[in-house]
């Protein structure tokens, strides 16, 4: 069985390859929020410090994918699915480069069963 941490919908997917073909290489990040939000965002690579007390949680479309420390504690039994939304109000409104394509990427997640978790642990 192959369980991963981290995946994509087709949607999200579609948005990252025109994002990567308008960008270059491109980076996510999911911090803790407050200031930041919660949103993952999305930058050029070489664009955006990724803090050393994030977590690599694994790669979408050939990106990688950093989550906050204290977030990833919060996800740590869940599977994280990353989907994209049409969001016209938001135009402008982020520093994540879907934003201008009117969209806005979001998390979703479910909760491992008990033996998807130990598979991820390395217990089984």
């Amino acid at each position: 069985m192959n369980i991963e941490r981290l995946s994509v919908t087709p949607e999200a997917a579609e948005v990252i390859e025109k994002l990567k073909q308008e960008n270059g290489e491109l980076v996510f990040n999911q911090s803790g929020g407050c200031c930041d939000g919660t949103a993952p965002m999305c930058y050029k690579k070489g664009d955006f410090y990724v803090p050393s007390r994030n977590v690599k949680l694994g790669e979408i479309c050939g990106c990688e994918f950093f989550i906050d420390k204290d977030q990833f504690e919060y996800f740590r039994h869940s599977q994280i699915t990353i989907d994209v939304k049409e969001e016209k109000s938001a135009f402008g409104n982020s520093f994540s480069l879907e934003i201008d394509l009117g969209y806005q990427f979001i998390t979703k997640s479910r909760i491992f069963t008990d033996e998807e978790y130990a598979i991820i642990e390395g217990r089984l």
